[in-house]
């Protein structure tokens, strides 16, 4: 009637092993699909996008700030930003958030004066 400890131990034997394996890979692979791979594409599109940064873009720093490139340093990481009439900050690349393009209005009929 009674089972021997080592006999229970072999029918579970490589059956069991990835019965118990399988909730960890499929954790893993959700991980990676909503986790990982988003945040790859997102860092890959941002520096995309400080490698094309050209004078007279107006950008956001992480900071914060609004302001328009006034050079661009080929091989330095350091922009020169205006920030406002006649004043202009050095900025580290990285720390640009986004560049903000100008977006053609949806209404085409002409504004009545």
């Amino acid at each position: 009637m009674f089972i021997s400890p080592a006999y229970a131990q072999d029918a579970a034997g490589a059956g069991g092993m990835v019965m118990q394996l399988a909730p960890l890979i499929l954790i893993f692979v959700v991980f990676y699909f909503l986790l990982i791979r988003p945040q790859q594409k997102k860092m890959k599109d941002h520096r995309k996008m400080l490698g094309e940064l050209k004078r007279n873009d107006k950008i956001v720093t992480s900071g914060g700030i609004v302001g328009r490139i006034a050079s661009v340093k080929e091989g330095s990481e350091e922009i020169e930003v205006e920030i406002a009439p006649n004043v202009k900050v050095q900025i580290v690349r990285g720390t640009i958030a986004s560049v903000i393009r100008p977006e053609a209005a949806n209404d085409t009929t002409p504004v009545k004066a």
